[in-house]
């Protein structure tokens, strides 16, 4: 089943994305697993998407990937806000 991962880093910026990106993005596109991305400032912070094919997908991701990375050169500082659903509807165009 479909698993949607989103953090919200407070008071993270578009550069410190763009350096996470960069580190722990493959340059042709999104990681294994992952089937959907998107990222943006909003009030307070910045706000990162991401819909996986599988919990587990998730999981090695940011256990083998992006835990292994940090810190990043300009990158997030600290710990994001965290929130985890199964998808229960996923449209695309």
């Amino acid at each position: 089943m479909a698993f949607l991962l989103t953090h919200f880093w407070p008071g993270g910026t578009d550069d410190q994305y763009r350096a996470m990106i960069a580190t722990v993005h493959p340059a042709d596109g999104l990681p294994a697993g992952q089937v959907y991305h998107a990222a943006g400032p909003t009030d307070g912070g910045y706000l990162i998407a991401a819909v996986w094919d599988s919990k587990e997908s998730s999981d090695r991701f940011v256990s083998e990937v992006l835990l292994a990375s940090l810190p990043v050169p300009g990158g997030f500082e600290g710990h994001p806000e965290e929130r985890v659903a199964e998808v229960a509807n996923l449209q695309t165009q």
